[in-house]
C-alpha cells in the first residue's frame, strides 16, 4: 500500500513538473518555460546568428573526425557508431522532425506551405533514407557518437526555425497563392534546383570512384571537379541559399550561415588533404567556390 502511494505521489509530481515546463496560456497558446513559440523562434534565431561564427572558427581549428579526417583522431572523439546509421540519426530531425513541426502548424494544409515542404524534403528525405545506404564504407567503419549528437541538436533547431515559418501563423505563415508568381520564390526555387543537381551529381561521382570492395581515395576528375575539390559542398550551399531566397526569411539566412560555418572549413581541409596526399593534385583547383576559394 505504501509503495502504491509513493508511485502515485511520484506520478503527480512528474505531471506538475511537466505542466510547469509546457502549459497553455489564457488564449490557448502553448508556452514552454514561459516562452511562446514566437519568442522561442526569435531567441533561437538570434542565438544561431551569434553561434555560427564561433562554429566556423571551431571547425576550422579542429576537423570533425569522420571520413578522411578520422584517421588517427576518431578515438579522441569518444565511442563510435556505424557510419551509415550515424548519417540516418544526424538527418532524422531534418526530415521527420521538420515534417512533424510543419504539420503542427495551423496552415499546414495550404498549397504554398505544402509545396515548400516538398522542396525541403526533396533534399532531406534522400539525405536521411537513401544517401546513407548508397555511400561506400569500410567494414566496421564508425563515426564518433558526439558528431551525430551535435548534428541532432543543430538540425532540430534549424528545422524548427524553418518549418514553423511555413505553417505556424503565430510565427509567420504568410505564403499565400500570390507567392507562387513572386520572383523571389521562382528565383530561389531555380537556385535550389541547380544546387540540388550539383550536390547529387557530385556525390554520385565521388561514390563511383570506388569499385566494390575498394576503400582507398582517388583524385576526382571531370565536370565541376576540374574547378573545385568539393562541388558537393558547393551544391549544398547553393541549395540553402535558394531556400533562403524562396522563403525570403531570416530563418533561411540562418540556415545558410549554419551550412557555410560547417562546410566551408571542411572544404578547405579536404582541399589541403588532397594536396598533401597526392603530389600530382591539380594546382588550379580551388576548394569550394570556382576561381575564388
Amino acid at each position: 500500500m505504501v509503495g502504491g502511494e509513493r508511485e502515485r505521489t511520484e506520478r503527480d509530481l512528474n505531471r506538475r513538473r511537466a505542466r510547469g515546463i509546457i502549459r497553455r496560456n489564457n488564449q490557448g497558446e502553448f508556452r514552454m518555460l514561459g516562452l511562446s513559440p514566437a519568442e522561442w523562434h526569435h531567441y533561437l534565431l538570434i542565438i544561431t546568428f551569434i553561434v555560427c561564427p564561433l562554429v566556423f572558427v571551431a571547425v576550422s581549428l579542429v576537423p570533425a573526425a569522420y571520413g578522411r579526417h578520422a584517421e588517427g583522431h576518431s578515438r579522441l572523439w569518444g565511442p563510435g557508431i556505424p557510419t551509415r546509421w550515424a548519417w540516418v540519426i544526424m538527418e532524422l530531425p531534418s526530415s521527420v522532425g521538420f515534417a512533424v513541426i510543419f504539420f503542427f502548424g495551423d496552415r499546414a494544409l495550404e498549397l504554398v506551405p505544402l509545396m515548400l515542404l516538398v522542396v525541403w524534403q526533396a533534399h532531406y528525405f534522400h539525405r536521411t533514407f537513401i544517401f546513407p545506404f548508397k555511400i561506400r564504407v569500410r567494414p566496421g567503419q564508425a563515426t564518433p557518437l558526439v558528431i551525430p549528437v551535435m548534428s541532432v541538436i543543430t538540425n532540430t533547431i534549424v528545422s524548427f526555425l524553418n518549418a514553423s515559418i511555413l505553417s505556424w501563423s503565430s510565427i509567420r505563415a504568410d505564403y499565400d497563392l500570390s507567392w507562387l508568381g513572386d520572383p523571389r520564390f521562382l528565383g530561389g526555387l531555380a537556385l535550389f534546383a541547380y544546387g540540388w543537381h550539383v550536390n547529387r551529381k557530385a556525390d554520385a561521382m565521388l561514390a563511383a570512384l570506388r569499385k566494390p570492395g575498394e576503400t582507398g581515395y582517388k583524385i576526382p576528375r571531370g565536370w565541376l571537379y576540374e574547378k573545385v575539390s568539393c562541388p558537393n559542398y558547393l551544391g549544398e550551399m547553393l541549395i540553402w541559399t535558394g531556400w533562403a531566397v524562396a522563403t525570403w526569411s531570416w530563418a533561411g539566412v540562418a540556415f545558410v550561415l549554419v551550412t557555410v560555418a560547417n562546410l566551408a572549413p571542411r572544404a578547405l581541409q579536404n582541399h589541403r588533404w588532397y594536396h598533401d596526399r597526392f603530389p600530382d593534385y591539380p594546382a588550379q583547383r580551388k576548394a569550394v567556390i570556382p576561381y575564388l576559394l
